[in-house]
């Protein structure tokens, strides 16, 4: 996916009604973009380079602080969240990161020179940190607030049959299906956890699964915590790697928002 300026958007910068703007952040997991008194802006992309590229792991062979870096310590980065908050609205995005694996043989016996035998292999694992392109259009007169981090768990806590409702008809939904069906999802801390409800927190009765609990929210995202929600990427990178993994520059994520700053009040309608 790519972005591009909004036409409307592009035509007010030529016109001088606007100007086009980059904020890049990265290394830490909280930004704000200051927007100016009277103005506002359009946020219409940004481009997104993940965290934890810049090594690769063999075998669980690197260590630090006798810990051995796992499969568990590079799927961290498997699955990053950047959100924006503007005062008064909140957009998630979650990203799925590619983890590149590969393998080489070793420990290779030829004492039958008819037949080769690989006995065993080197696995070798890297993110894969190219840049994800985004089209967004978030609009704000106030100062926008960044926000990224690593999520490792998903935590489900209800599941059941969803009945054949006015919103979920027989066979084109999940409505009827005997299937049990994830109907909420934990992201973050236990005690106080972003619950993530499905199909809908909205008359959730009408789905017979039981009352809502305490942090209802209608879409996926994950709040801070180490464990279960969102970890700061330097945090696991200090945890992993040391000063080493902190202070290399391919190892950090990397975002460079792209908008329109509008030095005039906000029309009443804005698209």
């Amino acid at each position: 996916m790519s972005w591009q300026i909004p036409t409307q958007i592009e035509q007010d910068i030529i016109a001088g009604k606007a100007k086009y703007q980059t904020f890049q952040t990265g290394n830490g997991g909280q930004s704000i973009l200051q927007v100016p008194p009277n103005s506002f802006v359009v946020i219409f992309g940004y481009d997104f380079s993940p965290a934890g590229g810049g090594f690769v792991s063999q075998n669980g062979q690197f260590y630090f602080n006798n810990n051995i870096l796992t499969p568990d310590s590079i799927r961290f980065f498997e699955t990053q969240q950047i959100s924006f908050y503007t005062g008064t609205d909140f957009y998630p995005f979650i990203h799925h990161v590619d983890v590149k694996t590969s393998a080489a043989p070793f420990n290779i016996d030829a004492s039958d020179l008819g037949e080769i035998q690989v006995n065993n292999y080197h696995i070798f694992q890297e993110v894969d940190n190219t840049p994800i392109a985004r089209q967004v259009y978030i609009t704000s007169v106030n100062d926008v607030t960044i926000t990224h981090g690593l999520i490792l768990n998903a935590i489900p806590a209800t599941t059941g049959t969803i009945p054949v409702t006015n919103r979920t008809p027989g066979f084109l939904t999940y409505g009827g299906s005997p299937q049990l069906i994830q109907a909420q999802t934990n992201y973050g801390p236990v005690l106080t956890p972003q619950q993530f409800m499905q199909p809908s927190p909205k008359d959730f009765q009408d789905f017979g699964l039981g009352l809502l609990p305490g942090n209802p929210t209608n879409q996926a995202f994950a709040t801070p915590d180490a464990t279960n929600g969102l970890l700061e990427a330097n945090a696991h990178l200090l945890a992993i790697g040391g000063d080493t993994f902190v202070k290399a520059a391919a190892t950090n994520y990397y975002l460079c928002m792209h908008y329109a700053i509008y030095s005039k009040t906000i029309p009443e309608q804005r698209g």
